[in-house]
């Protein structure tokens, strides 16, 4: 496993880097076969966020799953502490249920797991509706209107269905199909 720092709008010190790879290595000791791991460092300019000034996030692959952990501090040391502890919870209950699995599919190899187990996802409702073409600002309209975080929609301009969706900064994301 290897540890690659990267750092935006600050500059890290061989001490820092040490840390991280001190820390993240311990927290990868939980998980068996983690690939390699990213840990990226930004600082924010902005003199209003000093309780977030330090945003860190590790982005790992484990077991053919993405493990993403962010955390922000008012210094890269808290920020890498906080990140480190999320790491550890989330790699080892990962573990935990990769285990779980591998031990109920021991056991009943032939039954098929029920839904109330909360593994598979469960299909409860069904909607259906008229859809008719829009703008891009008449499904933002649309979105704002019925309160939701997403939008599904057909596009005027490319007669493709788009996705409208609200990002964690507030500013609106749109995906259409390639």
């Amino acid at each position: 496993m290897e540890v690659r720092l990267h750092a935006r709008n600050t500059d890290v010190d061989d001490q820092f880097r040490q840390a991280v790879a001190d820390k993240i290595g311990r927290a990868a000791k939980v998980f068996d076969g983690l690939g390699d791991v990213d840990v990226e460092l930004s600082q924010e300019r902005n003199p209003r966020l000093t309780q977030a000034r330090y945003h860190l996030e590790v982005t790992a692959a484990a077991n053919g799953r993405i493990v993403r952990i962010t955390s922000d501090a008012s210094t890269p040391e808290a920020a890498l502490d906080q990140a480190a502890d999320r790491f550890t919870r989330r790699l080892r209950r990962l573990k935990e249920r990769l285990i779980d699995r591998n031990r109920r599919a021991a056991a009943k190899p032939t039954a098929p797991e029920p839904a109330a187990t909360g593994e598979e996802p469960e299909i409860v409702r069904v909607k259906q509706f008229v859809m008719k073409p829009m703008t891009l600002e008449e499904a933002a309209l649309q979105m704002e209107m019925l309160g939701h975080d997403f939008f599904f929609f057909r596009n005027v301009a490319s007669d493709d269905f788009n996705v409208l969706y609200r990002r964690k900064d507030g500013r609106l994301g749109l995906i259409e199909p390639a």
